[in-house]
């Protein structure tokens, strides 16, 4: 089954797997360490399981321990998701997507972010040509 996009994820679901992602691979017990107001162990190993059953995690077993470790790359999962909402928001219309981020991050965006938004676009056009 191909993961779902981050998109389908809960809010604690999402943070579960910024952890995973960020180290590589982590058990129950050090996956809750890292959350914030963490819950209860059973509530971490039962969100794993759901992650699993979504189809972003799998696990190994080390010893009587299981090592849960990120089905697709971070790069992947982003991009996934980032067709997803394409798709659903934006009738698959990049163009309209990034309108859109513009529009709303436009006093916030700097010279150097203008500048490098411009070179993409560049870039672009000379793939197409």
């Amino acid at each position: 089954m191909p993961p779902a996009s981050n998109t389908d994820l809960s809010r604690r679901e999402r943070q579960i797997m910024d952890v995973v992602y960020e180290r590589g691979s982590a058990s129950a017990a050090e996956i809750q360490d890292c959350l914030p107001d963490p819950p209860s162990y059973s509530a971490v190993r039962a969100l794993l399981r759901v992650l699993e059953e979504k189809g972003h995690l799998r696990h190994r077993t080390d010893g009587p321990r299981y090592i849960y470790a990120p089905i697709l790359s971070r790069d992947k999962a982003k991009a996934s998701a980032l067709r997803r909402v394409l798709k659903t928001f934006f009738n698959g219309s990049a163009e309209q997507a990034v309108a859109a981020l513009i529009d709303m991050n436009a006093s916030e965006l700097s010279d150097d972010e203008l500048h490098r938004l411009g070179r993409l676009i560049e870039d672009a056009r000379k793939k197409e040509s």
